[in-house]
């Protein structure tokens, strides 16, 4: 009678392990893919975000004539420093081809400065709707005002050169 019990337990053990590790891959594997597919994709996450797809109209005079890339951006947030190098590269490759606006919304002081800047810039809608939302960092037509990508905490430097060389290829 002993054998069986025994057998019948680790039967029922091995089986337990087996489910709680398949659960706990299909979990992380469903976890990993979501995560990469709300770094991607544009305003998805927020439907009403989804429907933003322009910034109000044309962008100031002094932003014309190239891509705009705007960046919501503070000092203590953990996705803007993840973005941070892959920014600072665009920087560098695109110097003179685009323009590049970092809107800091870091605390009070600085929203106030950087609302005035956003304003003058044809910015503002943009920044009332996602002065919440660091991390963010939108393509801009400036002469439409038409967002030409959306991106939350995306690192992938790919990503922004696919949408900047075309909309340089539209210029």
């Amino acid at each position: 009678m002993h054998k069986h019990a025994n057998f019948w337990l680790k039967i029922c053990l091995s089986s337990l392990v087996f489910t709680v590790s398949t659960v706990a891959t299909t979990s992380a594997s469903i976890s990993a893919t979501e995560a990469q597919s709300s770094i991607t994709k544009v305003a998805q996450a927020n439907p009403g975000a989804a429907k933003i797809n322009s910034v109000g109209g044309p962008l100031a005079k002094e932003l014309q004539g190239k891509p705009v890339v705007v960046d919501v951006f503070a000092t203590w947030c953990a996705g803007c420093k993840n973005i941070a190098p892959t920014l600072s590269q665009l920087k560098q490759e695109y110097s003179g081809k685009v323009n590049f606006v970092v809107l800091d919304v870091t605390d009070k002081a600085k929203l106030r400065k950087t609302e005035a800047k956003a304003k003058k810039l044809g910015l503002g809608k943009f920044l009332a709707a996602n002065k919440s939302k660091t991390s963010t960092v939108a393509i801009v037509d400036p002469a439409t005002g038409n967002i030409l990508a959306l991106y939350q905490n995306n690192a992938n430097k790919a990503d922004y050169k696919k949408i900047l060389e075309t909309a340089l290829a539209n210029n």
